[in-house]
């Protein structure tokens, strides 16, 4: 029904663009002058015109091209068929020499003019749709259900006036971190990012946002604790965001002794400095791969969660906590943009198996929901109500459709099994056997973590 309906739309905007395209021709034809036979000569002449171009278009099979997803050969079917209709139109007028019928066949170079145009109005819509769709598809629509807006204002007054330390500053949730806490009007924030380019575009992007909170791109490993030591000691935060991790299941399966040191050590190091320099609250982004763990990854990221918690054994002045959530829609090594690559090469897209689900969030709900528990008091282990899990093989379907395509006909769906650490289902128990709800929306507190 939605496929008919937008081929419907198609032609009405074809029609369209074809009258403009004639009108034009008529126009530069006569020097915009009134031609000798009239303008109601010229309405049934476009109605000829009109009939033989979307004829063109419906045989050579046009309106059965994705407006999407369009490639080389189908903007050549566009061309193809306005050719073929110029020479019919042509053939026609040729064919019909005599003045009674200049009331149904338009001039040659009206035309030839008119298919330039035409040509140029059919295939440049299209692409301009096609990109309009590519940047209006957000990753919200793939949850299956409405992206809520919470209240940030608990967040906004802890933030405020605090120079904020995020670490993993250039991946998608230190990103994310950079963009929402300095809406929030701190002090500084401290952008610490190893790699350069990574760096570089976030630092970019606040540049050109034009911010008034002083931004610090900081080009700094975690793991380097000299260094860290020396930023902590110059900048001293007040509040630590640590987001730098290493989060891709199987590369971490594959390197467990990197994953350990990136993800555990580093963060209790970083934690460590935190509390020497008196930082008044760590959050550590922790992740649902951290209950009862099977990877690599997610071992050691429970024991970064167990690190830093041990730290709240005394009086220190800093607060530590972590907030775990599941899946950020969109992420860099996330399944979304595995298969948009796919589908945009019309390659087979790869579900490791069909029942696997997993917790999905997009980034600023994410983000939004990390502040808001990184304002409150406990020092403790959050968890993220994300809804119910998503299917991966629903979310390949669904994606499949949005590009215009039909999944296992446009494009096959093909299982490659489970790899190494991961589990069908990742658990995220919120329920009141394992965690106890907060008087935020949405956070709850783990009781065992």
């Amino acid at each position: 029904m939605k496929f008919m309906a937008t081929r419907v739309v198609g032609l009405a905007v074809d029609t369209l663009v074809l009258a403009v395209a004639y009108c034009g021709a008529i126009v530069l034809r006569f020097d915009f002058h009134v031609p000798r036979w009239g303008w109601q000569a010229v309405v049934c002449s476009f109605v000829t015109v009109a009939t033989m171009q979307l004829a063109a278009l419906v045989g050579f099979g046009c309106y059965r091209v994705s407006w999407r997803r369009l490639s080389r050969r189908d903007l050549l079917r566009y061309f193809l068929a306005s050719a073929f209709a110029c020479a019919s139109l042509t053939a026609f007028r040729f064919l019909t020499p005599l003045d009674e019928f200049l009331h149904v066949r338009p001039p040659y170079t009206v035309t030839l003019v008119t298919f330039l145009l035409a040509a140029i109005g059919v295939v440049g819509w299209r692409i301009v749709w096609s990109w309009y769709a590519a940047a209006r598809v957000r990753e919200s629509a793939l949850l299956e259900r409405r992206v809520r807006q919470m209240d940030d204002s608990a967040a906004v007054r802890f933030l405020r006036g605090k120079t904020v330390m995020v670490t993993g500053a250039g991946g998608s949730i230190g990103s994310e971190l950079v963009r929402q806490v300095a809406m929030a009007s701190p002090k500084m924030v401290l952008m610490v990012e190893r790699g350069e380019n990574a760096l570089y575009e976030i630092d970019r992007e606040m540049r050109q946002i034009g911010t008034s909170v002083p931004m610090k791109p900081l080009m700094v490993d975690i793991n380097d604790t000299a260094r860290m030591e020396d930023v902590f000691a110059f900048y001293r935060p007040d509040v630590v965001l640590h987001a730098a991790a290493y989060k891709h299941v199987p590369m971490v399966e594959l390197n467990p002794r990197e994953g350990e040191r990136n993800n555990t050590e580093a963060t209790k190091s970083l934690a460590e400095l935190a509390k020497k320099f008196k930082t008044a609250r760590f959050v550590l982004i922790s992740t649902d791969k951290a209950v009862n763990p099977i990877s690599v990854m997610g071992k050691t990221k429970l024991a970064a969660e167990r690190a830093i918690l041990a730290l709240n054994a005394d009086d220190s002045p800093t607060s530590f906590c972590a907030v775990r959530f599941g899946n950020v829609l969109g992420s860099s090594g996330s399944v979304v943009p595995l298969f948009r690559e796919q589908i945009a090469k019309r390659m087979p897209v790869t579900v490791t198996h069909p029942d696997m689900k997993r917790y999905f969030m997009t980034v600023e709900e994410a983000v939004g929901l990390v502040l808001q528990a990184a304002s409150r008091d406990e020092k403790a282990v959050y968890t993220l109500d994300m809804g119910e899990p998503v299917r991966i093989l629903d979310l390949a379907e669904g994606m499949i459709r949005q590009a215009g395509y039909k999944p296992y006909v446009d494009i096959p769906i093909v299982f490659t099994g489970i790899r190494p650490g991961e589990k069908l289902f990742e658990e995220l128990d919120i329920s009141e056997r394992s965690a106890y709800k907060t008087d935020m929306a949405r956070i709850y507190i783990t009781r065992h973590a």
